[in-house]
């Protein structure tokens, strides 16, 4: 269940990056470099939002970061609040490898720790309630989002935080008129995706059709003092190497899974943007940057 996020862009938070044919199931332990690099990339967007979580969020004992996919943001976690032990959770054992390596090559394996297993269930193995519970894009991978937020909830500590990630705005890689093909490809690109992540909900076990009013849903699970805030991925043209890099894994993703949905202009577009002996695509091209905003959505457990 990887906290993926999905990032050829982002609409409702959903750019998981993963394919996006017909085939909605997603091997979240292939996913793992590329889930590392978009991880790594966004690192600035979720410092921020723990230097916001940390203003309500002071002395945390237990941090849990359910859907943690390779711990990229599970080590940040254990990085900017040294007094706390991190609990990294997934349903992919390879994510969880890579999640224990990283805790060990940053120096803080001695208060991080790992469990395997499905949300929301598996977060009944924890043996302690968690101050902050932090859940990235792996709501959404579950049939029955309201009752896995009362569950999310139900694992906090009085007073505790649960804080989730979903939402935001489609990320962009290019501006509208590229010099090739037709102009406003991203636009066009994020229609299908907005169309796959809808095929992907449907496809769930046990799939709820929800009214995505975060707010109203943490309220509804019996938390209080919601707050919302929205960070901003500014990576101005001309991108470096690991912006070019995420552009191209995102594109490729989209190109591989949607293939039969483009139109032939719009592949034969998204095939030049990917060559890199082409002056036009990704690879080379000066202006070329990343911009996406990313919502977090926080709560209290009434003491």
């Amino acid at each position: 269940m990887a906290h993926d996020h999905h990032d050829t862009g982002h609409r409702h938070g959903h750019r998981h990056g993963h394919a996006h044919g017909t085939d909605t199931d997603i091997d979240w332990g292939e996913l793992g470099p590329h889930l590392e690099a978009q991880a790594e990339l966004l690192a600035p967007v979720y410092e921020r939002a723990m230097a916001w979580l940390a203003q309500e969020v002071t002395e945390p004992g237990l941090i849990v970061d359910a859907g943690s996919g390779p711990g990229v943001v599970s080590c940040l976690f254990a990085e900017a609040f040294p007094g706390a032990r991190v609990v990294a959770v997934d349903s992919a054992g390879p994510l969880l490898e890579r999640a224990r390596a990283r805790a060990a090559r940053q120096g803080v394996a001695d208060r991080f720790d790992t469990v395997t297993g499905e949300l929301p269930g598996v977060l009944d193995e924890l043996q302690y309630p968690a101050d902050l519970l932090w859940a990235s894009r792996s709501l959404h991978h579950l049939g029955d989002q309201r009752s896995a937020l009362a569950a999310f909830a139900g694992r906090l500590t009085p007073g505790g935080t649960l804080a989730i990630l979903e939402g935001g705005l489609p990320s962009r890689f290019l501006p509208r008129d590229i010099g090739i093909g037709r102009p406003g490809l991203q636009a066009r690109l994020d229609v299908l995706e907005e169309e796959w992540f809808a095929r992907m909900r449907a496809d769930l076990p046990g799939s709820v059709a929800e009214t995505e009013d975060w707010p109203a849903l943490l309220t509804a699970a019996g938390l209080t003092r919601t707050r919302t805030r929205s960070f901003l991925l500014d990576l101005p043209a001309p991108a470096g190497d690991r912006a070019r890099a995420y552009a191209a894994a995102s594109l490729s993703r989209l190109r591989e899974g949607a293939a039969e949905a483009l139109d032939p202009e719009d592949r034969a577009t998204l095939d030049r943007l990917l060559d890199p002996s082409d002056p036009a695509s990704v690879h080379h091209r000066p202006d070329l940057f990343v911009l996406g905003a990313y919502t977090v959505h926080a709560a209290v457990r009434p003491a």
